[in-house]
């Protein structure tokens, strides 16, 4: 493996980060904490509590998970994009670097800045209101696997979008309005049978009930069931990866 480009390019790409602090960092914890004094006061006035859980703690980890995803999202998709729109993207193709490397710097980034900025949202809900966590390992797990997962995601957006434009498509017209009908800001249990059976076909209810679960020990879905989803959604965007790279899809154009 080699090492000193793998480290190479993951260190530019977290440079990135720091020298877009305000768009990388300062945004989304501000426009994240606006969502709990909008929701816990609007909202959390008429739902003291969900399944005794406050309402304001209740949706602490519906909204790390909004801001991971796409965060995840549009870290990486850039991440490889920009070298496509400069063309510099030949030079680390035709570079002594494998394409596992590759992936690896660029995914390893993106989700190391999401999990980062997770963290600090956690951080700043506590000012907010008061958080537990139940299972830490289990947080962690989850935070990691859907950080690498939604970074992949992002990855194979950046690939497949020709402008920018196309980057911001995906997340705002699909995950986006998955993440919040998802449960992100209420339990699917409250939903009528109907409703709630069809919510389920949407892949961001396991990723948020296994998240919360690992908080407060609740969970619309059992947590084995949200972590096999998880590992599933991982395992599909890995194979689409490896098939761009081995087909070559608009890299090779």
């Amino acid at each position: 493996m080699n090492l000193y480009a793998l480290r190479a390019i993951y260190r530019f790409e977290m440079a990135r980060a720091g020298r877009t602090l305000m768009q990388s960092i300062v945004s989304p914890v501000i426009s994240t904490s606006l969502y709990f004094v909008v929701f816990g006061a609007a909202i959390g006035s008429r739902i003291p509590e969900v399944d005794g859980i406050s309402y304001g703690a209740f949706i602490v980890p519906g909204l790390v998970m909004l801001s991971l995803l796409t965060q995840s999202i549009a870290n990486a998709s850039f991440g490889i994009y920009f070298p496509k729109f400069t063309g510099t993207i030949y030079e680390l193709l035709s570079a002594p670097v494998s394409y596992f490397e590759l992936v690896l710097s660029y995914v390893g980034a993106a989700a190391t800045k999401s999990v980062i900025l997770g963290l600090i949202i956690l951080l700043t809900a506590g000012l907010f209101v008061p958080l537990r966590i139940d299972h830490p390992v289990w947080m962690i797990v989850f935070l990691l696997l859907t950080s690498v997962t939604f970074s992949l995601l992002g990855f194979i957006i950046g690939i497949w979008a020709d402008g920018f434009e196309k980057l911001q498509i995906i997340p705002l017209l699909i995950v986006t309005p998955l993440t919040f009908l998802g449960g992100s800001f209420y339990s699917i249990n409250i939903l009528p049978p109907f409703w709630k059976t069809v919510a389920l076909f949407n892949p961001v209810v396991y990723l948020i009930s296994g998240f919360r679960w690992s908080f407060y020990g609740l969970a619309d879905v059992e947590v084995g069931v949200s972590l096999g989803m998880t590992l599933v959604f991982l395992a599909v965007f890995v194979g689409i990866v490896a098939w761009i790279f081995r087909t070559g899809y608009r890299l090779k154009t």
